[in-house]
């Protein structure tokens, strides 16, 4: 279990170091594949709620401080739109709710239904940005709703949710080494009435 644990904290650490070589794409209204947000939201669903919220906390915590660094919220080239307006701390709050969500979807996943999770993972993400944007736009003092916002929010939770089965697969196969059981408590059940 601590090793598995450990696992995902640097999976999510990598993740961070990915995320500044994938571009936005141009074509898709600039989406951008979220991967920090893609690999917590799939270690969620595989762990326990204290592991969740650390894994929430370090993950919010990191992206705060990226975003944050450097003038206007972070480098220009990489940050399009500054979030200086917010406060220091709120993606921690943002990616306690996703896990909670992803929480919440557990029983599934436990029974072996993990497409409903990667389905999730999308809403997961879809939900995150408009909840950031409304922070942003709250602040601010101004609600401007594009549809070229609609489209980048809607891509890029699309883009994001497609990488879900490869991250669940790479998941699995860390269980695996780590001799972790990601708990299919259903089919427990069943075993155990057979054997009453």
């Amino acid at each position: 279990m601590i090793r598995y644990t450990l696992i995902t904290i640097l999976l999510v650490l990598a993740a961070f170091v990915v995320q500044q070589f994938l571009p936005a794409l141009t074509g898709l209204h600039n989406a951008r594949i979220l991967l920090v947000q893609l690999v917590f939201l799939c270690a969620a669903v595989t762990v326990g709620t204290p592991t969740m919220l650390l894994l929430a906390f370090l993950g919010g915590f990191l992206w705060d401080a990226q975003c944050t660094l450097g003038p206007a919220g972070g480098d220009p080239e990489i940050y399009s739109h500054p979030v200086e307006a917010l406060h220091f701390g709120y993606s921690i709050v943002l990616f306690g709710a996703m896990g909670f969500l992803m929480q919440g979807i557990q029983p599934l996943f436990r029974q072996g239904k993990w497409q409903f999770s990667a389905l999730l993972s999308g809403i997961a993400i879809f939900l995150y940005l408009a909840a950031e944007y409304a922070l942003i736009t709250f602040i601010r003092g101004g609600f401007m709703m594009s549809h070229a916002t609609v489209m980048q929010m809607c891509f890029s939770a699309l883009l994001t949710m497609l990488f879900s089965p490869l991250v669940f697969w790479l998941l699995f196969h860390i269980a695996n080494w780590c001799q972790h059981t990601i708990r299919f408590d259903g089919i427990k059940r069943r075993n155990r009435k057979r054997y009453t």
